[in-house]
């Protein structure tokens, strides 16, 4: 299981980033392998994330070749190249 943690800067107001967020969520819902994604607000003015929780990293890799993660700056309007982090699970506390 791998985290991936996704830290941008985007020059839209919160609510048409939400608007957007909201009307990709069914496309990212449809992500072999993506078991849970978070939409995240950070302390910094228009600096928004995402924290993806993926099976492997084959589902990773292959969601990176996509059309859909190609098009995150653009329907985001992101000003910067976003901080990506990535973390391998070692094991997790709760199987629910």
């Amino acid at each position: 299981m791998k985290i991936q943690i996704i830290r941008l800067q985007s020059s839209l107001e919160e609510q048409e980033l939400l608007h957007r967020a909201k009307e990709r969520e069914p496309l990212f819902q449809k992500i072999p392998g993506l078991l849970q994604k978070y939409y995240v607000k950070l302390d910094e003015p228009n600096q928004y994330g995402g924290i993806y929780i993926w099976e492997s990293q084959e589902s990773l890799d292959a969601f990176r070749a996509s059309d859909l993660a190609a098009s995150i700056p653009q329907a985001y309007e992101i000003t910067k190249a976003p901080d990506i982090e990535l973390l391998d699970v070692l094991f997790k506390l709760r199987d629910k």
